[in-house]
């Protein structure tokens, strides 16, 4: 009996000791399990406002938009969305690295903390189609 308490007690510290905040591609903080991949990124040849309006379209598409932020004070102009797709939280960063250069990395958690790499890489990859269809 007491074996069995001990094993419950170490797995439960186990997972408290795993459980932390993350930051988000979005620059906040979120509760989610560390050391797991959870983003994917991508560089096209599209102006940043034209791919920061496909990353907001999909979003709408797919869930419903939280946010939308610009990020000051960094080397490159950044701006962010962050939704809700399938319970899912979905947070996107454009950055322009060159005039018509933008890098676009999609993030996403579920409610218990966990990755959901599949959502990313069809939201990534939706917004990618998205700006193909644009041109």
């Amino acid at each position: 009996m007491r074996t069995k308490i001990f094993l419950t007690v170490a797995g439960a510290a186990v997972v408290v000791a795993l459980a932390g905040c993350i930051d988000t591609v979005g620059g906040g903080k979120t509760p989610g399990v560390p050391f797991i991949r959870d983003s994917m990124a991508g560089r096209y040849e599209r102006p940043l406002e034209q791919a920061y309006q496909a990353a907001k379209d999909v979003i709408e598409f797919n869930g419903k938009l939280v946010s939308e932020t610009t990020l000051h004070g960094q080397t490159n102009l950044v701006k962010t969305v962050e939704g809700k797709v399938n319970q899912r939280s979905i947070w996107v960063r454009v950055e322009g690295v060159a005039p018509n250069v933008t890098q676009v990395t999609v993030q996403a958690r579920t409610p218990g903390g966990g990755s959901d790499i599949d959502l990313v890489h069809e939201i990534e990859k939706q917004i990618a189609l998205k700006l193909v269809v644009a041109r």
